[in-house]
């Protein structure tokens, strides 16, 4: 079977047969629900609140596992070396960071009927700026992790099937799929196709470590010595500066990930807080299985294809596909797998992304500040809409990317992070008032921002984000001690804030 690759019509076909799974998955998604339920807000956008453990870890794995976990991350570790072990620690922060608010949260939501995250800060601040701004924010980082998405569609489909199929081509077409499952079928669609997925991609990926050893012609310790010897660089003891950008990338990312506007939708979507706590403990095993694979498959092709230029290294998952399929006849049904579920992945990271950022424009911004006082219905319909033109927009960024996968990845925590002293202090301080809240997360953002967009050198390897952060939290902390009546701001009667009585004071 040498020789054998995923261009030409295999290729084509794989894809048909996923984007056809994905359809069918959206249609009967969409059949199954209760009469009604699929036109108001929680059944469309939350599955009613329903998600078992199969569907909750599943949707939660994809949301935590995007195109840029499988195609950006073995090409960064190409590049870096072993210093890109960092993205296995920081994925294992993000599940600390769901820890520490998580279940909590998910007490007050489902008593609350909370559907959008904004619901939370609106519920606790009752304050219509910070309602706001955590919606503005919440949009730029939906919008960012789209947009990544998006490339990573293209590029993980070109590279994939050798180029037979563009990435102009893939990404219109599976754009197109995407948006006909999500709109028949909601949430409940999205996380039955990260179910086939995780499923295809967890096996895919581990088979692809096994062929690229294979091809590698030997194992992990072969594979250091011969990196010592052709890239001493990539498997030095990192500087001082790259430590501390470890630290603070795994500290800045395992927060900014815990509050993505699609992963607290999944808190609120789980069954109970049982399931909840069962797929958030397995979900603890998946940076090993996952991130640490893929970033050995990164560092096994620094050996089968050395010299790769920054733009080429991109397609690197697809070029190691390739040459495993060619192996036999096991490796290239494998792949198959594995060029679907890699493919599947993107479009269902995205399909939550997107669903998210509907539900952020339906209710957060139109039921709230446009239309108060119209259907859930007309509602859900606006979000949809919205959604297909937030796409288009994005699909002309897209068209000519206009950066790597992992810079792209890097710019939405400068800002989403920004929004988690809100959700964190707000569900642990109740002294944290609405004033310093809003003028903490405005002031970080503004210098992360300025910061990313001047292109100020880090300050000794601690990003832009965390700095802002810093200040966000400092600016929260000074503030809300200064305000020596913050009770009519914490809801009095929720237990889960320790509520105020007429004796009791901080």
């Amino acid at each position: 079977m040498t020789g054998l690759s995923f261009g030409g019509i295999s290729g084509i076909l794989v894809l048909v047969a996923y984007a056809t799974a994905m359809l069918l998955i959206g249609y009967f998604a969409g059949r199954g629900q209760p009469k009604g339920e699929q036109k108001t807000a929680r059944g469309y956008y939350l599955g009613g609140s329903g998600l078992g453990f199969v569907a909750l870890f599943f949707t939660l794995y994809a949301s935590q596992y995007s195109g840029n976990s499988i195609v950006g991350y073995a090409p960064e570790a190409y590049r870096s070396g072993f210093v890109w072990w960092q993205s296995v620690p920081f994925m294992i922060a993000v599940i600390a960071g769901y820890l520490l608010f998580a279940p909590r949260l998910y007490a007050i939501a489902k008593r609350e009927s909370f559907v959008t995250p904004t619901d939370w800060v609106r519920y606790r601040f009752r304050s219509s700026a910070v309602s706001l701004l955590v919606a503005l924010l919440m949009l730029w980082g939906l919008a960012n992790y789209l947009l990544e998405q998006l490339v990573a569609m293209g590029q993980g489909i070109s590279g994939l099937t050798g180029n037979t199929v563009p990435y102009q081509v893939g990404v219109i077409g599976f754009v197109v799929v995407m948006l006909v499952y999500s709109w028949a079928g909601g949430m409940r669609a999205v996380a039955l196709t990260d179910v086939m997925q995780g499923i295809a991609l967890l096996l895919g990926v581990a088979v692809l470590l096994a062929g690229a050893l294979y091809l590698s012609g030997g194992g992990i310790g072969d594979l250091t010595r011969h990196l010592a010897e052709s890239a001493p660089e990539k498997v030095g003891v990192p500087s001082g500066e790259e430590s501390v950008n470890w630290l603070s990338m795994i500290i800045m990312i395992g927060i900014g990930a815990a509050v993505y506007p699609h992963a607290i939708q999944r808190i609120y979507a789980a069954r109970s807080e049982r399931t909840l706590k069962r797929s958030l403990a397995t979900m603890a095993w998946m940076p090993l299985v996952t991130t640490g694979v893929v970033f050995v498959v990164g560092i096994v092709g620094i050996e089968l294809f050395p010299g790769l230029s920054e733009d080429d290294s991109e397609q690197l998952v697809g070029m190691i596909a390739n040459e495993v399929a060619g192996i036999n006849l096991f490796y290239y049904a494998l792949m198959i797998l594995l060029f679907g579920g890699v493919v599947a992945a993107i479009v269902s990271t995205a399909d939550s992304a997107l669903l998210s950022f509907s539900s952020v424009i339906s209710q957060d911004l139109y039921a709230r500040h446009i239309a108060p006082n119209t259907s859930e219905r007309k509602q859900v319909l606006v979000g949809k809409i919205a959604a297909v033109v937030a796409v288009a927009i994005l699909l002309a960024v897209a068209w000519n990317p206009p950066s790597t996968l992992f810079n792209i990845f890097v710019l939405k925590f400068e800002l989403i992070v920004q929004i988690a002293p809100a959700f964190i202090l707000g569900l642990y301080w109740r002294r944290l008032s609405a004033g310093p809240v809003f003028w903490g997360m405005l002031a970080g953002a503004v210098f992360a921002g300025a910061w990313t967009v001047f292109d100020v050198d880090k300050l000794y390897g601690i990003p832009a984000g965390l700095l802002g952060l810093a200040l966000n939290v400092a600016i929260c902390l000074v503030g809300s001690l200064l305000i020596s009546r913050p009770d009519a701001e914490v809801p009095n009667t929720d237990p889960h804030l320790a509520p105020r009585t007429a004796t009791t004071r901080d």
